[in-house]
């Protein structure tokens, strides 16, 4: 007995095994319809009731921006490690850091974006826009590129900060006003904003291109590398999530406006994304073609001076 004492209480000295730390992943993303994965999965997490929680093990910290440029910038400084965003800013990354910074995981959204134009107007075709002024989200996002690639393509000449078309970066919340106030001719941007040009200010649809890749989910690459397991769980929990918000449309539109309600401050109808709803197209992943096109316009307007090879863009982990 007296042994065993001794034992025990030499074993209470000997080193314990550490608790084993809950990993964390910083997850950004945009207050918008076509971002729908990310809205319901936060407002999952809001309730305590975390979808990517509960499927990674890990915990997830979440950060809203207004555009793809301002979130790159975020995965630059490693302020996230992943983060929902346009196709265009992507690229634009993966650009800048030489290929060395971005790898695109997973598709998400496809469609949900379009050109507005006052419902009194006789604008139709790019060469009718000389001389008028057409808002979009940020300088470089996806609907930007989109809208001077158009222009363009057009015959019309678009510099970055004028041309035949102005072309005027303007966040989300505030081209409404503006487009009420007609200071603006059009606006190029997601939904639910197109719906509320069109149903608040009056405005029709020009241009709507539902095959577009409006959203994809992005990885830094050094998370990637390091984390490959975690980053794999996250993008397999976001496919479930996907076919998960494809089966259940009523309630994935509820968590979508308490979600949006909570990060805009706004109340949100439920007849605004039932209209915005049909819009969109989730998906999982993202075609090379697609990604090619992408690469085409933004050089077309200038935004792309240097490409490296883009064959490591597009990485499953």
């Amino acid at each position: 007995m007296i042994a065993a004492a001794f034992l025990a209480a030499a074993l209470t000295f000997l080193p314990q095994p550490a608790p084993a730390q809950t990993p964390t992943l910083r997850v950004g993303h945009f207050p918008n319809v076509t971002h729908v994965q990310a809205m319901v999965a936060h407002a999952l997490s809001r309730q305590g009731n975390g979808w990517f929680e509960a499927r990674t093990g890990a915990t997830i910290e979440w950060y809203v921006y207004n555009a793809g440029p301002s979130a790159m910038e975020a995965l630059f400084a490693r302020s996230i490690d992943v983060t929902y965003v346009g196709l265009s800013p992507a690229i634009n990354a993966y650009a800048k850091s030489n290929g060395d910074e971005v790898r695109i995981v997973a598709g998400a959204i496809e469609g949900g974006t379009a050109l507005v134009v006052q419902g009194d107007s006789v604008l139709a075709k790019p060469a009718d826009f000389r001389g008028k002024k057409i808002a979009t989200p940020q300088l470089g996002n996806t609907q930007d590129v989109a809208a001077r690639a158009w222009l363009v393509g057009g015959g019309l000449k678009i510099t970055q900060t004028g041309g035949d078309a102005q072309v005027i970066p303007t966040a989300n919340p505030d081209q409404l006003a503006l487009f009420k106030q007609r200071y603006v001719d059009a606006v190029w941007t997601v939904e639910p904003w197109v719906t509320r040009l069109v149903t608040e200010a009056g405005g029709r649809i020009l241009v709507e291109d539902r095959n577009a890749v409006t959203t994809v989910l992005v990885a830094r690459a050094e998370v990637l590398a390091k984390n490959r397991a975690l980053v794999k769980s996250f993008v397999a929990a976001q496919a479930e999530l996907t076919d998960w918000i494809v089966g259940h449309p009523r309630e994935a539109q509820e968590l979508l406006r308490a979600e949006l309600a909570a990060e805009t401050r706004a109340a949100v109808s439920e007849a605004l994304i039932a209209q915005a709803w049909p819009r969109i197209v989730p998906a999982k992943d993202v075609s090379r073609e697609v990604l090619g096109a992408s690469i085409k316009s933004a050089q077309a307007v200038g935004f792309l001076r240097h490409m490296p090879d883009a064959g490591r863009l597009i990485e499953s982990p």
